[in-house]
């Protein structure tokens, strides 16, 4: 794919969407203390208030420690219906206007207005498209310009909240040098206590390094890290197309009955299904099974659900469908899954109830299928 030299890449991130929205519920929220998520201890924050964290409390935060660092704060348990009913709104508007966008997830935009600046002023078409959301929607919105993703994506979270940050080509580096390296996005936390240890503080600094050394210290990806603090990315803004299910299907060899093999089929086929959606950053609130009977006879069932991508869920509600739809004691001749009402969201869990345990079990389990393959960890069904 050819890239112009000269681009134009807008970064547009809703101010904490969650908050904002319930907000827009309930104006009583407004200027309070808030934190979205589950009420329990062994529940994580999924989004909160910037009054929460003037008080420390961040996204991901296990609750417990959330409530103990701002006693105050309002728990709200979250719709993700209601969140992404917004976030279409907010697409449908870009939709209208922008030449080319990329919907990065449920409260990120990118768009590329290369070439506009000879008809119209890139910076003045981005206020009056900001302007625009923030008026029919009622959601504050910042926005970062520049060559490229990344620094536009950092220029955004400079300009925060609800305000927008042209960076221009010569301006690039004399922008990130002072940065702290923990701006630079996808810098994982065991990564930046690294480069920390190294006494690497800022970008600058990090900009400085051979790249050779980076990817010493930390493997492939020092290459891709060394390039953002240089401020150099050329990703594509990549066209948006919303994928409204995704599912499987086995047929088996010979028509059969064996309940048993047929449930350890479905566990595997949720398992698999599950890291599909969670490696996309999707949640599913729509459960589907299907069954052919051996004359070929097919019938389906299915289940709203709250907004997930966890395997333990939709493993017990495959069975639970499959349990009730399998009621002519024939035999199956094909099963299937599908998993349907897909919106974008943070790739924890249960966005609003699993536990701190839960989310970082599926996030080390999810690190191994990344580095290994998906057959690096399956449940002991599987493996038959």
């Amino acid at each position: 794919m050819f890239l112009s030299p000269n681009r134009n890449i807008i970064h547009l991130d809703l101010d904490s969407f969650f908050v904002s929205v319930e907000r827009l519920q309930n104006s009583s929220l407004i200027g309070k203390p808030i934190l979205i998520g589950g009420n329990s201890d062994r529940a994580v924050v999924s989004s909160c208030s910037y009054e929460a964290r003037k008080y420390g409390v961040s996204s991901a935060m296990p609750m417990r420690m959330a409530k103990m660092l701002c006693p105050d704060a309002i728990i709200v348990r979250g719709d993700m219906e209601v969140y992404s009913k917004y976030s279409n709104m907010v697409t449908d508007i870009i939709d209208e206007d922008a030449p080319l966008y990329e919907k990065a997830s449920i409260d990120e935009h990118y768009i590329d207005i290369t070439g506009m600046d000879k008809y119209y002023g890139c910076l003045k078409w981005s206020s009056e498209l900001r302007q625009r959301i923030i008026k029919e929607t009622g959601l504050p919105i910042s926005f970062g310009m520049s060559p490229n993703k990344t620094v536009s994506k950092i220029a955004t979270n400079e300009a925060k909240p609800s305000g927008q940050l042209e960076i221009q080509q010569e301006r690039v580096r004399p922008f990130l040098n002072p940065l702290s390296i923990n701006k630079i996005p996808m810098l994982g936390q065991k990564s930046y206590q690294l480069l920390r240890n190294m006494g690497v503080a800022i970008i600058e600094t990090l900009s400085a390094m051979p790249v050779e050394m980076m990817i010493r210290v930390l493997g492939e990806n020092g290459r891709s890290i060394w390039e953002k603090s240089n401020g150099i990315d050329n990703s594509p803004v990549v066209p948006y197309t919303e994928r409204k299910s995704i599912g499987t299907e086995t047929t088996f060899e010979k028509d059969n009955t064996d309940i048993t093999k047929i449930n350890e089929l479905l566990v595997t086929m949720v398992e698999a299904l599950s890291y599909d959606l969670r490696k996309q950053k999707k949640l599913t609130s729509c459960i589907t099974v299907k069954i052919r009977y051996s004359n070929f006879d097919t019938h389906t069932m299915q289940s709203r659900i709250s907004y997930t991508a966890s395997d333990h869920m939709l493993i017990t509600r495959a069975r639970e469908l499959f349990k009730k739809l399998y009621e002519r004691r024939m035999l199956i001749r094909l099963v299937g899954i599908r998993f349907s009402h897909l919106v974008t969201g943070h790739p924890q869990i249960n966005l609003f109830e699993d536990s701190t345990e839960m989310v970082n079990l599926y996030q080390a389990i999810d690190r191994l299928k990344n580095r290994y393959g998906e057959g690096a960890v399956i449940r002991g069904v599987g493996i038959k």
